[in-house]
């Protein structure tokens, strides 16, 4: 994952692409739900050891089947590259447990 700082159009059209992400000012924001808490601790293990790998770490917040996540690059006090890479990256763990 690279770690490039994103213009304000590059960053408007990485969001309108990708999948159930929300730009809010703290980063790129999604909620996860799944059908009990150990498919959602499976969910969070799994970003983990994504998360650990690209040396990115996501904010998030857990409770029961819910898993809210937050991607913010805070060298940047925004959104970076690495954000939407990490992004798309949860989406595919995502993909990979239905």
């Amino acid at each position: 994952m690279q770690n490039a700082q994103l213009t304000e159009a590059e960053i408007n059209s990485q969001a309108a692409q990708l999948t159930d992400w929300h730009l809010q000012e703290t980063g790129l924001v999604r909620r996860f739900k799944f059908s009990d808490f150990s498919l959602a601790f499976k969910f969070m293990q799994q970003v983990a050891i994504l998360a650990e790998q690209a040396n990115h770490h996501p904010e998030w917040f857990n409770v029961y089947n819910k898993v809210d996540i937050t991607l913010t690059t805070h060298e940047y006090h925004g959104v970076s590259q690495r954000d939407f890479d990490l992004a798309n990256a949860i989406n595919g763990i995502e993909l990979g447990m239905q």
